[in-house]
């Protein structure tokens, strides 16, 4: 391997212990250094002459990267991509356009300048709007990286209340962001919801709300015939059972929650009064 592609695949850069440590010499970096094919970025750190990722640019900044920043490193669910940088620089200061989080207390990343994914929920929580922290939060936990009962421990006392009610969020068993969201909007809006629930010849569905209505939220493979066709089986099935069916896309889960909120309202009053009966 060149070391210019050993760099490609570590995030675009490296310190000279690692690039040692990965076989290559310190004639090969000077000979890649002469060949302009790598560039120091500052005393033992080199990376790609292109390369303009968050990555070099936190170890330009002798910090790493943290919170929203970090999400991709981790692969984690996220609503959009950062718009700044989120850097661990401890109590130095830090130029425009960086948003600086507190020292890093837990294991860092392996090799990347990332900081432990614990310090990036934790400052996720404490930072982000709760929808984004929340499905960072789902995606570790559901996936068993982390443990809720740790960042509870972390996260004591009233100045991470707010950060504790997004873990209260967090739920057992989530396929998609679409049901951590649909979830956290059913929740704070009152209704009482059933998640996973097998109705009898129709199957499990994401919702049962207030026992009556059927909440489905469907990603992009709901959009393919075969799934159009199974998804229309299952709504006749559901309604010849005795329920109604309501479906939501991603637009409709992240991007309106309220009005999805107010239209199973609506329906869930419209059943109370009777309209749905004869």
């Amino acid at each position: 391997m060149r070391l210019e592609a050993f760099l490609a695949a570590n995030g675009g850069s490296a310190i000279t212990a690692g690039i040692i440590r990965a076989g290559f010499g310190r004639s090969d970096i000077d000979a890649a250094l002469r060949a302009g094919a790598i560039a120091r970025i500052r005393r033992g750190h080199y990376g790609l002459p292109e390369d303009a990722t968050a990555f070099r640019a936190a170890r330009e900044l002798r910090g790493r990267l943290t919170c929203l920043s970090a999400a991709p490193s981790y692969g984690l669910w996220t609503l959009a991509p950062a718009q700044e940088l989120h850097l661990c620089v401890g109590h130095r200061a830090h130029p425009a356009g960086v948003v600086p989080h507190g020292p890093c207390h837990y294991p860092k990343h392996p090799w990347l300048p990332v900081a432990g994914l614990a310090d990036v929920l934790i400052h996720a929580v404490r930072c982000l709007p709760d929808r984004q922290a929340l499905v960072m939060v789902q995606c570790a936990v559901g996936r068993g990286d982390i443990s809720l009962d740790f960042l509870r421990r972390k996260l004591v006392g009233n100045r991470n209340a707010r950060a504790r009610s997004v873990l209260d969020l967090v739920i057992p068993r989530a396929d998609s962001v679409l049901e951590v969201l649909a979830n956290m909007a059913f929740r704070r809006a009152g209704l009482t919801v059933r998640r996973h629930v097998e109705i009898p010849a129709v199957g499990e569905v994401d919702f049962l709300v207030e026992d009556c209505i059927i909440v489905e939220t469907d990603g992009g493979s709901h959009l393919e015939p075969q799934q159009v066709k199974k998804d229309r089986r299952r709504n006749n099935a559901s309604v010849v059972g005795g329920y109604l069916v309501l479906r939501y896309g991603y637009d409709d889960v992240v991007h309106h929650p309220e009005r999805m909120v107010a239209e199973v309202k609506t329906v869930l009053e419209l059943w109370r009064r009777g309209a749905f009966h004869p």
